[in-house]
């Protein structure tokens, strides 16, 4: 038997322990279907706050903690929620918590986070050297805080020496099913992923992110180059060009403009035209070949190889899985604007 320990605080968000406290209720019912035995369940799982009070979570409802985790020692699993939406990502007076994580990790148990409770491992100094995923929208903020951590954003979940993170909120089913399977068996993950309609197949984020623009850095003339290329993603931007265009020698443009945003100007261009491209894909019926030169390039190939690499699908994979419902491709119509060729950005500045 396996007992989970979930941990909440104030404005945490539940979803992740409540779908994992069904995950293993269904655990345990395929358990005793397999195995005949109804009288103890496989996990036993029970929820603590600091003091054993009620927290109000994530949504303003209430929740009634069965304790208060530092009354508690002996457990097999604990798992950490994500805490938002808190700018600093880690629930308030986290000392105490972080110090019990700690202390329950030194006896073996195992340390398991969900999305931006990643945050919170990463803060014990338990993770450096280590390897770990958060959400991707937060892993540019995770690997400046935490430079020591080995952060992998694409993965959807990582083992590392008893300490495990799970990527997004909804991957929370993977921990569930790794866990089961950890505590369980294979075959037992397997008919719960069934009954989850969980793909366990699934090992990346990368087809979900969507470029993480960071535009609150406070440099003008960089903001303002961004904003150059966002409008002209389609023309034939030359950088020396657009450093000119802002007023910063070309010199000092790149190593000024990784400075504000994390990218280089021709990384951002190119993840600019990848989500133009992407809602293309969504949206439209233009083929790739349409959308390769209604987004700046003029080799599809090339544009399919940096596709794949920023997504991990191919375009067709791509629009195969986020076709939208009720956009133009499922309607058999196209959206002409959707993939438009903008004219050149030479022949705008004249």
């Amino acid at each position: 038997m396996a007992d989970i320990t979930f941990i909440v605080d104030t404005g945490c968000q539940f979803s992740g322990i409540s779908g994992l406290i069904d995950s293993f209720t269904i655990a345990n019912r395929w358990h005793a279907t397999n195995t005949g035995d109804w009288s103890e369940p496989l996990f036993t799982t029970r929820i603590l706050s600091q003091d054993g009070q009620a927290v109000k979570v994530s949504g303003g409802f209430q929740v009634l903690p069965e304790g208060a985790f530092r009354d508690s020692q002996q457990t097999d699993v604990v798992i950490v929620p994500p805490y938002l939406p808190s700018a600093d990502l880690l629930p308030a007076n986290a000392t105490s918590l972080l110090d019990w994580i700690v202390a329950r990790y030194d006896q073996g148990v195992t340390i398991a986070s969900v999305c931006t409770g990643s945050f919170v491992l990463a803060e014990t100094g338990l993770l450096d050297g280590r390897l770990a995923t958060t959400h991707w929208f937060y892993s540019k903020l995770f690997k400046r805080r935490y430079p020591k951590v080995l952060l992998e954003p694409d993965r959807v979940l990582t083992r590392d020496k008893g300490l495990i993170c799970s990527g997004s909120v909804s991957a929370f089913y993977y921990l569930g099913l790794h866990l089961i399977e950890s505590f369980g068996s294979s075959h037992l993950a397997a008919q719960c992923s069934k009954s989850l309609l969980v793909d366990p197949g699934k090992a990346s984020q990368s087809p979900y992110a969507v470029f993480n623009v960071h535009k609150g850095h406070g440099d003008q003339e960089i903001l303002r180059a961004q904003e150059l290329i966002e409008a002209h993603f389609a023309d034939a931007i030359s950088m020396k060009d657009l450093a000119r265009e802002v007023g910063i020698s070309p010199r000092h443009f790149i190593r000024r403009f990784k400075k504000a945003t994390d990218e280089t100007p021709l990384s951002y261009l190119q993840q600019v035209r990848i989500e133009r491209a992407k809602d293309c894909l969504e949206t439209s019926l233009e083929t790739v070949n349409e959308i390769t030169q209604g987004i700046g390039y003029e080799n599809s190939s090339s544009f399919r190889k940096l596709f794949k690499e920023a997504t991990g699908l191919s375009p067709s994979e791509y629009r195969s899985r986020f076709t939208r419902g009720d956009g133009a491709a499922s309607s058999g119509t196209r959206d002409p604007s959707a993939c438009a060729v903008l004219k050149t950005w030479r022949s705008r500045k004249a």
